[in-house]
């Protein structure tokens, strides 16, 4: 039987490139990307060189997003790339709180050689004066190409670490679960096998939604009892990355043994009526432990 939950609303960044839209969602930070030419192998956000498991980000500490392995630059004739990166801070409002027209300003005449363009970095603060009084905010990313017209934007909401001692997610052991096109899904602090997604409409519960079939095998480094103390959110985008309101519950079938052994995961996520078309839909999915310390986060693309 399937246990019935309540719908909570509450996100790193690993990418793989068979799965990667023009537009979408990426997992763990639920950082929106619109992709316009360039692009890049993964995106991470690390401090002190981990990475983050949320979009929850402290207070005056140098946080780096980086683009590791970038492609869509403009190479001049000794390969040097010229890229750039705005950032501008708003509130969840979208007022603008301050803007930073090129965290690379430093290498604009130089440009990047091919040895030190593995990986872009830039790097930024969070700091008393930009966020003001304002817990929410939103960095909004633009790289671009000073030598031609691709870019690519990246839109990140943030919620601020105000409290001390408050727990930060960051972790070195961030990992990529084999996923079928269309879908990508990380996790840390557990292990799993992979991820098969479909499309169920034949669930009773609520026979008027389809919902997003996420089987999620072979996880360890958890318990049957560890799943289930654990939290789940699940958020659903329109095809223009708007988010969409359910008020339908989350479904969930957990099997395995109550000892610290292998966990076979299944959600069932209502994302659109039956009668709505099928496609244009971007679904996440997360579960984090009791302590935070473990997370499995997916987004399916339909």
């Amino acid at each position: 039987m399937f246990k019935l939950l309540t719908l909570s609303a509450c996100g790193l960044l690993w990418i793989n490139d068979c799965v990667a839209q023009n537009i979408g969602i990426l997992p763990l930070t639920g950082i929106r990307y619109y992709k316009e030419g360039i692009w890049a192998k993964s995106i991470d956000v690390k401090l002190d060189g981990a990475q983050f498991l949320s979009n929850k980000l402290p207070m005056s500490k140098e946080i780096e997003l980086v683009l590791q392995i970038p492609t869509g630059f403009t190479l001049d004739k000794k390969k040097i790339s010229y890229p750039a990166a705005e950032l501008t801070f708003t509130t969840a409002k979208g007022d603008v709180i301050l803007k930073n027209p090129n965290l690379l300003l430093k290498n604009e005449t130089t440009g990047f050689g091919p040895k030190d363009f593995k990986a872009l970095s830039m790097k930024f603060a969070l700091t008393t004066d930009i966020v003001r009084s304002n817990n929410s905010i939103i960095l909004k990313f633009r790289i671009y190409d000073l030598k031609g017209k691709n870019q690519l934007r990246l839109e990140f909401p943030v919620n601020l670490i105000i409290k001390p001692g408050e727990f930060l997610q960051v972790s070195k052991t961030v990992k990529a679960l084999k996923t079928p096109p269309g879908s990508m899904a990380l996790i840390s602090g557990v292990n799993a096998k992979t991820m098969y997604v479909s499309v169920d409409t034949s669930i009773k519960v609520d026979p008027k939604m389809a919902y997003a079939s996420l089987d999620i095998t072979g996880i360890g480094g958890t318990s049957l009892g560890g799943i289930f103390e654990g939290k789940e959110y699940f958020w659903v985008y329109d095809a223009d990355l708007n988010e969409i309101k359910i008020t339908d519950i989350l479904l969930k079938q957990v099997g395995g043994a109550l000892e610290d052994n292998d966990v076979d995961y299944t959600l069932k996520v209502p994302f659109r009526l039956k009668k709505s078309p099928p496609k244009g839909y971007t679904v996440r999915f997360r579960w984090e432990s009791a302590d935070k310390s473990q997370v499995i986060d997916a987004v399916v693309t339909y």
